[in-house]
Formats: C-alpha cells, sequence, structure tokens
C-alpha cells in the first residue's frame, strides 16, 4: 500500500520537527512531533510550531524522542509486506529515511521500503491542506491530490 508522507523541518537542510504517513486506503493514520534542539527558524516559528497540536483527537501531539518515532514507524508498517512512501519534496523522503537510522550501524526494524517522489507543478500541499502546514493535514491533502489525479 502507498503511504503518502508529510515532514515539516527547522529551515532548509534543518531538523525533523513533525512527521505523517496517511495510507492510501483506510483511516490508520500517524503523527509524530519531535522536539528541536536549535532555534527555530523565524518562518518554522510562525507557520509550523504554532499548528504542531492542530489534530484530531486521538493524535499524540507532545514531542517524542527521534528513538521512540523510529520505533513507532517501523510498528506502524509492519503489517504491510510492501510500502509505498509517497512524497513531493525531496526533503521528506531524506528526513524519513534520516530518521530510520537510530544510531551507529543502527537502524529501525523497517523491512524494505519503496519510496516513490511525485513531482507536482502546480500543486501546493500548504495551500490545499486544511492546516497548512501541519504534517499530517499536509499529508492528507497530498493524498487527495493523488487520488484525485488518479481517478
Amino acid at each position: 500500500m502507498r503511504y503518502f508522507l508529510d515532514t515539516e523541518f527547522n529551515g532548509y537542510g534543518g531538523e525533523l520537527i513533525s512527521l505523517a504517513l496517511v495510507p492510501e486506503y483506510g483511516d490508520q493514520e500517524y503523527y509524530a512531533v519531535l522536539p528541536i534542539s536549535a532555534e527555530p527558524h523565524g518562518w518554522v516559528q510562525r507557520n509550523v510550531l504554532p499548528y504542531l497540536a492542530s489534530v484530531p483527537p486521538g493524535f499524540v501531539s507532545e514531542e517524542l524522542p527521534r528513538t521512540a518515532v523510529a520505533r513507532q514507524v517501523a510498528h506502524y508498517l509492519a503489517a504491510d509486506s510492501d510500502p509505498v512512501i509517497v512524497a513531493d519534496w525531496p526533503e521528506d523522503i531524506a528526513h524519513f529515511c534520516n530518521l530510520l537510522v537510530t544510531g551507529p550501524g543502527d537502524i529501525a526494524p523497517v523491512g524494505s521500503l519503496k519510496f516513490e517522489f511525485i513531482s507536482s507543478p502546480g500543486f501546493s500541499t500548504a495551500e490545499n491542506s486544511r492546516v497548512p502546514h501541519n504534517a499530517l493535514h499536509d499529508a492528507r491533502a497530498l493524498r487527495d491530490f493523488v487520488l484525485a489525479a488518479e481517478a
């Protein structure tokens, strides 16, 4: 199954702040917020941080350690024998992959993964999201855009 990915991060090249995976089918979505160790970039402070908790009830929006998020992602994907991670921004894939590295020579037990980068000129997840720059809402917007384009 495909999982639509979105991340928020602390400016260009900055650390991962939040991550969401939204499945192609069903409602078993994943969302996590990570602690920020560096001073938040001004744009991030204004446009991302105020919306981290803008998720439906039942989603954990408090910060979790990086290794805990990596383990949760592995657990979330464990039931799928052929997961495909879909993103429309290459840095989202880079942050996702970097998250999975939990230490020197260690990786979260995700098994095999495939990645699909979708070039979507003219489409903006933020402009089509219910809560712009919230990873969960942006991932939902990406899923809706891709599924509508395929229909």
